[in-house]
């Protein structure tokens, strides 16, 4: 039983860790929150306002615990369903979101902000149904890519090319057909509405004359004065154009985006799913890590440390996208560097290179805004084909996220993975992507409810067993850009300062010489940018919750 000096003592902890957060030191809010558990393990109300701490922190996993526990303490407390169905949701898991909802309309009848999420959590998943019910077995999707030749690009579309208004009211019946059986008539009733919405979109957009014909009919106009390639050759000088462009906010012509991102696909197709980087005697290379759509702080990153180039090569470590709202101008340049020089830079997939996460968070909405419908399926086919992990002089060892589940996994392991695919929800390419270190030994859930959490002996063994020397790692937001843990073997590096334009980090890179390929660590505070928040791009129902 809780004495009440512990009782008071508790409440006074929650209150510094309210003040914290509300100066977005989420992790000293956990903490805080944390002691007031130890001593009123019964509050339901420390347990949420943990949760929300954990959801800023980008811990969903332990979010639904924590919000999981404020619910079984108190079933009637709506803000523990709240939490937890904020934290499924920035999971992608509507439809565990939407039985949370619920469950707060329940309690709070009257509550109009309870209705009017519950209402765009129920979009969410009929949207979620609707794609799922119209969507091809992976066997039969026919690639974006393979139907579009930039040298055409301008051209008009031949007859073959067109769907005829036959086969898409076809498509339409049989689509139908199909929700009745999934979801029932009522159901499909407002799907067949959804249909002649989407319907008059994807016309619009010109996806029903092939794969955006109305893209690929795009001429380069006379009074285009923006960065433009001759031929086949990305040049430096086109890029400083482009970025030039970019920083002042104009656009890039789609014919030569559709140019840069096809001759990216190729290059990064034909590249294993570990990628061995040698570095001569006497030569330097940089790592950075997320850069989440933050492209003046990546013009910032090039300021400080030059421009990529075979004298100067970087690797990117994953995340380039989502979040900050200029993912298109990141990736864009990134490819661009690479189509110039394939050795000035190297690009490894993040947990952010997946469809299921640029829906949520801001790139999809981006692409579609900034370029079309056709780059939205381009983006998510090129991100298929990143390598997942990189090996410099065979002894430092960078993934975007961290190491395995189980004992044993040997380099040739990571080579063999069939990367062309959406990430898997486990496996050894879904804990690549996803994995944090701990300070425990052993392993232990992860905080974000995917991957797991990997102490300092699973680094040791993990190294010697493959004849290394670090792992170095991005994924996670550290105070001054970069940490490094498990005795000095594990190294985080995160180059978005400022992320999300509210945490106050700083950013980092690395800088190795060889051959030594001791890690010279620069850090770096955010820069201005335009007016453009982050998450503007996002989805409507995730922003809601921002």
């Amino acid at each position: 039983m809780e004495t009440g000096n512990s009782t008071a003592r508790a409440e006074e902890l929650k209150a510094q860790a309210n003040e914290a957060f509300k100066a977005h030191k989420y992790a000293q809010a956990i903490d805080l929150y944390s002691q007031a558990i130890e001593l009123n393990g019964e509050n339901a109300v420390y347990y949420a306002n943990r949760a929300f701490a954990h959801t800023k922190l980008e811990e969903y996993g332990s979010a639904i615990q924590d919000a999981s526990k404020a619910i079984e303490i108190d079933p009637k407390y709506s803000k523990g369903y709240y939490r937890r169905g904020a934290a499924h949701l920035a999971m992608g898991k509507f439809k565990e979101a939407l039985k949370d909802f619920q469950q707060v309309k329940r309690i709070c009848p009257n509550d109009p902000d309870a209705t009017k999420k519950l209402k765009e959590c129920e979009k969410a998943v009929m949207k979620l149904k609707f794609e799922e019910a119209i969507s091809l077995p992976e066997s039969e999707r026919c690639s974006v890519a393979d139907s579009i030749d930039y040298h055409t690009i301008g051209r008009v579309p031949t007859q073959s090319s067109l769907l005829t208004p036959v086969a898409v009211v076809s498509a339409a019946v049989a689509t139908v057909a199909t929700v009745v059986k999934l979801v029932g008539p009522e159901a499909a009733a407002k799907v067949a509405m959804m249909l002649v919405v989407a319907g008059a979109c994807w016309w619009n957009s010109g996806l029903f004359f092939g794969s955006g014909s109305r893209d690929l009919n795009l001429e380069v106009e006379p009074q285009y004065s923006g960065a433009r390639i001759e031929g086949d050759v990305v040049t430096l000088d086109f890029v400083k154009k482009m970025m030039e462009d970019f920083k002042n906010q104009k656009s890039l012509h789609k014919r030569y985006a559709f140019q840069i991102v096809l001759q990216i696909r190729e290059m990064l197709r034909a590249l294993p799913s570990l990628v061995d980087i040698n570095v001569p005697e006497g030569k330097h290379f940089t790592v950075c890590g997320d850069v989440h759509g933050q492209y003046y702080d990546l013009l910032n990153i090039f300021e400080l440390n030059g421009l990529p180039s075979e004298e100067n090569p970087y690797l990117f470590n994953g995340d380039f996208v989502d979040r900050g709202s200029f993912s298109v101008e990141v990736i864009l340049t990134l490819f661009a560097f690479k189509c110039m020089s394939p050795s000035a830079i190297h690009l490894a997939r993040g947990n952010h290179e997946s469809k299921s996460m640029n829906k949520i968070y801001g790139f999809e909405g981006e692409v579609r805004s900034k370029l079309s419908e056709t780059f939205v399926e381009l983006f998510a086919e090129v991100f298929c084909c990143l390598p997942l992990a990189h090996v410099i002089n065979g002894k430092v060892f960078v993934v975007h996220g961290g190491l395995f589940s189980v004992d044993g996994v040997k380099l040739s392991d990571i080579r063999s993975i069939d990367r062309f695919c959406e990430p898997p929800e486990e496996g050894l390419m879904c804990e690549l992507l996803w994995s944090d270190p701990q300070p425990i030994p052993g392993r232990g859930p992860s905080k974000r409810g995917v991957g797991l959490s990997f102490g300092a002996d699973v680094t040791k063994r993990f190294l010697q067993e493959n004849n290394l020397d670090l792992v170095v790692r991005s994924h996670e937001v550290k105070d001054e850009g970069y940490e490094i843990e498990h005795e000095g073997k594990l190294i985080t590096v995160f180059s978005a300062p400022n992320y999300c334009d509210q945490m106050g980090n700083k950013g980092a890179f690395i800088r190795f010489e060889a051959p030594e390929l001791k890690p010279d660590i620069v850090t770096f505070s955010a820069v201005p940018h335009p007016d453009v928040k982050p998450m503007a791009y996002a989805n409507n129902f995730l922003r809601m919750f921002s």
